[in-house]
């Protein structure tokens, strides 16, 4: 029931504009200081690995994720580096002008929760709520912004592209 409303009701799509708005901001700002201030993810990652999140046992929780940081991220660091700050500003862009608002957000709590894993609490647990209640939504959580006629563009065209396919397919 309450899917149904997040998904198809008009206040519903007034209301995720707002939260849509709110997330967007906070991740275009985020990003865009880090492209226009530097950025340089080496200590943050460094961090991490030295001081995992624990349990109360004393033992890492998310040895897996402390072992991609220290074999994957940081010998990479360049791309990590690269991604972030342009990863963020992008999923706020996409979250301010309602445009490809899933995969925004979609990626936007792939990022949330990799900064909980390493350890970042902050306001990390308010976003992955609001987060989860904009995917959740689907399309209504950007139908006030660029989605609504993005969306049954990029529909119509994937269904050409279909027919196409199976028309070849038969011949």
């Amino acid at each position: 029931m309450f899917n149904k409303f997040l998904r198809e009701n008009k206040v519903a799509a007034a209301i995720l504009t707002v939260i849509r708005l709110y997330l967007g901001y906070a991740w275009f700002t985020a990003g865009f200081h880090k492209i226009t201030d530097g950025f340089d993810a080496s200590g943050y990652l460094g961090n991490a690995i030295a001081n995992p999140v624990k349990g109360p046992d004393g033992n890492m929780v998310y040895s897996w994720y402390v072992n991609f940081l220290e074999s994957f991220a940081l010998p990479n660091i360049d791309l990590f580096n690269f991604i972030v700050p342009w990863g963020e500003t992008l999923i706020g862009l996409g979250l301010l002008l309602g445009c490809l608002t899933t995969a925004a957000m979609f990626f936007g709590l792939v990022m949330n929760f990799s900064f909980f894993l390493a350890g970042t609490v902050s306001h990390n647990p308010t976003d992955i709520f609001l987060g989860v209640i904009i995917l959740a939504a689907g399309y209504n959580a950007g139908k006030y912004g660029l989605d609504r006629w993005g969306v049954p563009f990029i529909r119509k065209t994937a269904k050409t592209y279909i027919k196409k396919d199976k028309a070849k397919a038969e011949a």
